[in-house]
């Protein structure tokens, strides 16, 4: 087990948590109360980026302990650190504006692709190598 992957699931998950505490507090400013999913707008968009930082991280971190178990934990590691920098300005971006999410989005959306299709690329690898 790699630690410098582990050190990227980590700070994914920490990410994750404090987008999910920035729900809560949002609930409480924009007054929507749970069970409510919708409301005022600035709060609808703080959800929002929950909820697709959670979406993206299903598709993330599986790509990343498979790209860093068959191609490098290193570079999956590095790639992974690209994917958190973009996860954060999308959260930034998106909670001003949802058009401003659009820079972070891309370059979860790359980084992710990368893990995967190196992934990909390295199971098959090995694979053939059997």
């Amino acid at each position: 087990m790699s630690p410098w992957t582990s050190l990227i699931t980590a700070l994914t998950l920490l990410l994750y948590s404090v987008i999910t505490i920035n729900v809560g507090r949002a609930r409480a400013k924009y007054k929507v109360m749970p069970p409510q999913m919708t409301g005022d707008p600035n709060f609808e968009r703080v959800l929002r980026v929950q909820q697709n930082t959670l979406e993206q991280t299903i598709l993330f971190l599986p790509g990343l302990w498979l790209f860093s178990f068959y191609i490098n934990p290193f570079w999956g590691a590095i790639i992974g650190a690209i994917w958190l920098v973009g996860r954060i300005i999308y959260a930034w971006g998106y909670y001003q504006a949802a058009e401003k999410r659009l820079i972070g989005f891309a370059i979860t959306t790359i980084s992710g692709t990368v893990l995967l299709l190196g992934s990909l690329i390295g199971i098959i690898l090995t694979l053939v190598k059997l």
